[in-house]
């Protein structure tokens, strides 16, 4: 598994993502409520570019005749025919045992800290990405 730099944590805010080519592969990085999550850039169905699709929530379960909306951030739709998948795991909202996009692992790490003779704290990471 390699590791990729994708960009400063303050260069990512919620809500954001990036796309980058990683091995000949498209993959987009999301920042999803403070959490980074990382898919493969094309959708199950035809092939088309997942991630520049809207991203949005979804209603939650409730009781009948009630809608509670949730999620906000985290429900990636295809902008070719709309299907919905969880930002956070890949599995899409319709069938998620068999339909599903590879999810890649994402971490945030310190920036190379300079060479101090006193107490240094970090306040800025990487997003890394490891494909």
């Amino acid at each position: 598994m390699e590791r990729f730099v994708v960009c400063k944590t303050t260069e990512m805010q919620p809500g954001e993502r990036r796309i980058v080519q990683v091995g000949g592969r498209s993959i987009g990085v999301f920042n999803a409520n403070g959490e980074y999550y990382a898919l493969r850039n094309s959708c199950p169905h035809q092939g088309a570019p997942l991630c520049v699709g809207r991203l949005t929530g979804t209603t939650l379960p409730s009781q009948p005749g009630s809608y509670r909306y949730g999620r906000d951030g985290e429900i990636l739709a295809c902008p070719w025919h709309g299907w919905e998948f969880d930002v956070t795991t890949g599995k899409s909202l319709f069938n998620p045992q068999q339909c599903l996009v590879k999810k890649y692992d994402v971490a945030v790490e310190p920036m190379e800290e300079s060479l101090e003779t006193f107490p240094v704290s970090v306040e800025e990471g990487h997003v890394v990405l490891y494909a």
